[in-house]
């Protein structure tokens, strides 16, 4: 379900009449349903678009929305979970300017550790405890805990990305390698196994002579691409990317890339990934001779 700007606005307007009257019925509950569905209706029909403009420039009015619900609502996980995803697939995908970047990742992943703190008050600032302290609250989430952990793990990813010039951003890449871990360790196939995707990209940041483990990177990236049935595109550009470039493997390079172009990019939760990547791979084998 597509929500245009102008439908937001009205949503904007109609939502705290609609949430007056549940209350003044004593529909408490029914309202906060109502408005964890919206948020992750919302979110499931931004991740479903097959036109990455029109998100570009309906998103500022759609994180307005999430931002007024969860206002309503503060203390409310889901919620704060598609606040987290909306501001970090924003910031990602569309933001080119560096200061608008990292206040927007920022934004996603302070609302990814409020969702944490929401589901118990030991995980409050967990991604800002001494490694030790945060490794052992890590170990003791179960599989119940695998979209908090996931989403928590993406948006710091995301943050650290938009910070990639500060060192104490980047200290931080070891815990979100461990949620990551920690995701797979107990359910490896959520979101299409896109675990396996941030802890390839992890293994391959550095060449094998600084440190990175380009061989680990390629076995999860396969697990990623095995885990989604081919459908998650992006997954096959970052194997392109991260670890056919960095072990100069042209074959596979243009292979992958040449399979993203070919498939088709609506995939359910996938489709706007997907436009991305296709675009992305155009842009990789345009470079290609360049590069190998």
């Amino acid at each position: 379900m597509n929500f245009s700007p102008i439908l937001v606005m009205r949503l904007i307007r109609l939502f705290p009449v609609l949430l007056t009257l549940l209350a003044l019925t004593g529909c408490a509950s029914l309202a906060a349903s109502a408005t964890s569905k919206l948020a992750n209706n919302l979110s499931s029909a931004i991740l479903n678009q097959d036109d990455p403009e029109t998100v570009e420039a309906g998103m500022p009015s759609y994180l307005l929305l999430v931002d007024s619900l969860i206002e309503g609502d503060p203390q409310n996980e889901n919620m704060l979970l598609a606040g987290s995803k909306l501001y970090g697939a924003y910031a990602a995908a569309f933001i080119k300017e560096p200061e608008r970047a990292r206040r927007l990742a920022r934004k996603a992943r302070d609302y990814s550790d409020r969702a944490l703190c929401a589901r118990d008050v030991k995980l409050c600032n967990l991604l800002d405890k001494p490694y030790d302290e945060f490794a052992a609250a890590v170990a003791t989430l179960k599989a119940g805990d695998v979209p908090l952990m996931y989403a928590s793990g993406a948006a710091w990813a995301g943050w650290i990305q938009a910070n990639s010039g500060d060192w104490n951003a980047i200290a931080n890449l070891a815990k979100v390698k461990a949620l990551m871990t920690r995701v797979v360790e107990l359910d490896e196939t959520y979101s299409h196994g896109e675990a396996h995707l941030y802890l390839g990209v992890f293994a391959t940041l550095l060449p094998p002579a600084l440190g990175g483990k380009p061989e680990e990177g390629r076995a999860h990236f396969e697990r990623a691409i095995q885990l989604s049935e081919g459908r998650d595109l992006m997954a096959k550009v970052e194997y392109a990317r991260r670890y056919a470039r960095i072990t100069y493997n042209r074959e596979l390079h243009d292979r992958l890339l040449h399979e993203v172009l070919d498939a088709d990019a609506v995939a359910p939760g996938l489709t706007l990934s997907n436009v991305l990547a296709k675009r992305q791979a155009k842009e990789l084998l345009a470079s290609a001779d360049s590069y190998f």
